[in-house]
């Protein structure tokens, strides 16, 4: 008995190749770009420990859980780093980069998240990207978050190496990932002696083996799955419109937004101004006394598919994050997972606004 999910021809190389120019059609970018065969986290490191040795000088931008992840990885590639840390309830700004720079004037190295979808905020990477530029140090972006969320554009930006992933707003599976590589990136990566080499961290494999082979010879058999699933993630995108697939996330995160302070309960935005939230997903502070955690298991308990999680880390007894990425980036699942909150609150004794929430969701969708 044959199975569609089980019984797969193997996936040709060019069938390979003709998926890494819908990404590359995706970013809007004429770098070369590779799929990794696994989690974002696979490139994020290896265009770290590509790009750093010791020597370098990094710039490591810190506005969430995934900037410190970073930082750990420079300072085990032997480079000097400087932490650029700003309050998680707000975003970096290209002025504070830019002082960052010119204070330490030999950084060679601008690690920096998009949009952070753990603590709910978004950095101007367009306004980063030019004082990177006019320092000339390579510029490295985690976009996992971001890409399809909201604009994003790495060769207008002057970003090196972007790495996005499809879990979050592309709506495809955990298990592959993407990097683009500028010309720059890829000198500094083979100018390094300590970058991954036949390593399934090495991005060089792939240009010297992949890119460079003409595209004909894949390294290892891809993972089948996950590569016809990211497939079908690029048909419904470019299907649905690009623009049309942002909106709809801008959508869901000023719905999101509206609806929680009409909500009340207690329940206020974590990230205080609204230009610096991200677009993936909102996070909420709860109120004094109510653990999060708590909060959310009691809200999950007649709809364990809404798409609500407490914060992780110090922030898991104080921050709820909403997270209306990919198929949850729709008006109901965000009246849903409010409903379910105000519900939660009521039963603790707090004073809510359920139908002042739902009709400030609607007319911000409107």
């Amino acid at each position: 008995m044959t199975h569609p999910l089980l019984d797969l021809a193997p996936l040709t190389a060019a069938r390979f190749a003709a998926i890494e120019r819908r990404v590359a059609s995706l970013l809007a970018t004429e770098n070369d770009v590779v799929i990794m065969q696994g989690e974002a986290l696979l490139p994020l490191e290896g265009c770290v420990r590509g790009g750093a040795r010791p020597g370098s000088t990094a710039l490591n931008v810190v506005t969430g859980p995934y900037g410190q992840t970073f930082g750990n990885w420079l300072r085990d590639c032997g480079a000097t780093v400087v932490d650029l840390e700003v309050p998680f309830h707000t975003a970096v700004t290209a002025a504070q980069v830019e002082r960052a720079l010119a204070a330490h004037p030999g950084i060679d190295f601008v690690s920096l998240v998009h949009a952070e979808a753990a603590t709910g905020n978004t950095n101007p990477v367009a306004a980063i990207g030019e004082v990177v530029r006019a320092h000339g140090a390579l510029f490295m972006l985690d976009a996992v978050a971001s890409v399809a969320a909201e604009p994003l554009l790495p060769d207008a930006w002057g970003v090196d190496l972007c790495v996005i992933g499809a879990q979050k707003a592309m709506g495809g599976p955990a298990g592959v990932s993407a990097v683009s590589v500028s010309e720059r990136a890829w000198e500094r990566l083979a100018a390094n002696p300590q970058a991954p080499r036949r390593s399934y961290l090495s991005l060089l494999d792939w240009k010297e083996r992949w890119i460079d082979g003409g595209r004909r010879t894949l390294l290892h058999a891809p993972a089948q799955l996950e590569m016809l699933a990211l497939e079908a993630c690029l048909e419904r995108i470019e299907a649905d419109g690009q623009d049309t697939v942002i909106a709809r996330h801008a959508s869901a995160a000023a719905a999101t937004r509206a609806g929680a302070l009409a909500l009340g309960g207690g329940l206020e935005p974590f990230v205080h101004e609204a230009a610096d939230a991200a677009p993936v997903a909102t996070t909420l502070r709860t109120p004094a006394g109510v653990d999060a955690g708590e909060l959310v298991a009691k809200a999950l308990a007649a709809d364990p598919s809404l798409p609500l999680i407490a914060g992780g880390g110090a922030l898991a007894t104080q921050m709820i994050r909403v997270n209306h990425y990919g198929a949850d980036a729709t008006q109901d699942a965000v009246l849903a997972s409010l409903a379910a909150l105000g519900e939660a609150l009521g039963e603790g004794g707090a004073e809510v606004w359920q139908e002042a929430a739902a009709r400030a969701v609607g007319e911000v969708w409107e």
